[in-house]
This record gives structure tokens, sequence and C-alpha cells, in this order.
């Protein structure tokens, strides 16, 4: 038994034992670690080099794109680290840090998208008003608003959390440091009141869900009474980029959260911890780019 005071690092989860799988770990993360800089990279440069991405839709665009490179360098050159050098261990300090950054970076890209339906809805259902909704000091204050509820709730959970007495070791089943994760470790009454906490985060997060499915009702209701077939199609290639990365970021975190007990598993927690935290920073620039004509002719008017 240990106290959090004793405790000077943890030991996270690794992927595998065997040195040739964790060689393997260690190249795949590489690979996707390096599209998701690729792609989330040139997104930035794009959007910022194009002065005519200089609107709503694409300034909520880079900063998604700066809140994906955020995520997935928090999380993934520590696991790289270890499985190159076989070892489980990430400093006690480094794990705050870790959490600090990764609930920062998920709350503000969850406000973000539900920002961004914001943004859609006007676009296609008032868009006479769209100028005036969301003109440029509105979208920046939007996103200053993004980024202080994220930081928010970083200070919050983080405080709390590494507030709490551990009794239970310092072994992380993660492959980072993760809040829910943490708490196992603490004594058996003393998380309650970061409990609460977390359930404020989820009602607040399940309130933008209900934001985002109802603005999207209102989108497609309107899409379709469109006259115009090409209307249509544009509308769709704007919106369907947007609602596919919410679906894979809510979908994989709830399912990560919610699951039943008795699907709940190391290998089943962290292939679907990759989903959530891995994949989602290294797909959004591809999904963004595969249906949107105007970013991918300025990408390709910026490489050539």
């Amino acid at each position: 038994m240990s106290n959090s005071s004793s405790i000077t690092h943890f030991l996270l989860l690794p992927f595998s034992g065997t040195r040739q799988l964790q060689l393997l770990h260690f190249c795949l993360f590489l690979a996707i670690y390096l599209a998701a800089l690729l792609g989330n990279g040139l997104i930035i440069t794009t959007i910022a080099w194009d002065h005519h991405l200089h609107t709503p839709m694409y300034f909520f665009l880079l900063n998604l794109a700066l809140l994906d490179l955020g995520a997935i360098s928090t999380t993934v050159p520590k696991s790289m680290d270890n499985s190159l050098w076989d070892t489980r261990d990430i400093s006690y300090a480094g794990c705050v840090v870790q959490v600090v950054f990764y609930v920062f970076l998920i709350s503000s890209e969850y406000f973000l998208l539900t920002t961004m339906s914001y943004d859609r809805y006007v676009a296609i259902c008032r868009p006479l008003h769209y100028e005036t909704l969301l003109g440029s000091r509105v979208c920046l204050h939007m996103a200053v608003a993004v980024w202080a509820c994220g930081v928010l709730f970083a200070l919050l959970h983080t405080a709390n959390t590494f507030s709490l007495p551990l009794c239970q070791g310092n072994a992380v089943h993660q492959f980072f440091c993760e809040i829910p994760q943490i708490l196992k470790l603490s004594c058996s009454t003393s998380y309650r009141r970061e409990l609460w906490l977390i359930v404020f985060g989820v009602c607040f997060f399940f309130v933008c869900f209900v934001f985002i499915v109802v603005s999207y009702v209102q989108i497609f209701r309107a899409v379709l009474r469109m006259p115009s077939q090409q209307g249509r199609h544009k509308a769709f290639a704007t919106c369907l980029p947007h609602l596919a990365v919410v679906s894979l970021f809510t979908g994989t975190s709830f399912f990560a959260y919610l699951k039943p007990p008795p699907f709940s598993s190391l290998s089943l927690d962290l292939i679907v911890s990759v989903l959530y935290s891995v994949v989602p920073p290294a797909v959004n620039p591809l999904i963004y780019s595969l249906r949107n004509h105007e970013l991918k002719a300025a990408l390709s008017q910026l490489i050539t």
C-alpha cells in the first residue's frame, strides 16, 4: 500500500510483453503520428496561406487541426518511447502534464465540434444572416470561449484527481494517464468529489450532443427542401465531413466510457482507447479533404 506523497512515477500498460510486438507497436504508432502531423499540418498551412479560405468554417477547421495535433502529441510519443525502450515508466509530473493537456484538448475539441455544427446551421438555414451572426469578431470570441472552457475543465479535473490520496499502487491500466484509471488507484471513499465533477461534465457534454443533433435535424430538413440538386450537393459536401468527425469522436468516446462491465477487458480497453484518442486526429484531415473541393484546390495550389 502507498499514498500519493510517496509515488514518484506511474507504470503505464504496455501493448505487449513481446519485444517484436513492442517494436511493431512503435512502428504503427509512428506511422499514425506522422500521418496526423502531415495531414493536420497541411490543413493549417493551407488555410493560413489561402485568403479565399479565411471564412468562419475554415477558421474553425484550423482550430480543430491544432487541437488534433496537440491531442495526439500528448499521448502517442510517450507510448512510442516506452515501447522502443521496453519500459512502462512515466514520472508523476509527466502524468499530471498528460492529464492536463489531454483533458484540455479533448474537451476543447468537443466544444469546437458543437460550435462548428452551429456554423453549418447558420450557413444553411439562415444564410442571409450569416455575416451578421458569424462575423470575424464573433468567431474569434467563440474560439476563445472554446479554448477557455477547455482550460477550465482541465484545471478542475486535474486538481481534483491528483489531490486524492492514492492507496492502490501506481499501475495505470491504460497506455497513457487517464483520469478514470487514476481514480481506480485512489482510496475507496475519497474519489466521490471527482466523481461528481465527472457527472457534471458528462451532463454538459450530453447537452452539447443534443445541440449537435438538433442542429443537424434542422440542417437536413432545410437541405431536402432545396429545389436545386447542385445546392443540395454543395450543402451535403460541407456538412457530411463534420458529421462524420462528430460520429467518430462521440461514438468511440461513448463506447469507451459507457460500455457495460461484461464487455470490459484490458485488451478491449486498449483497442477502444486507440480508436478515440489516436485514430481521429489522423483521420480527420482525410475526412475533411475528401469532399471539400475548395480545400483540395487550395492544397494542390500550395503543393505545386
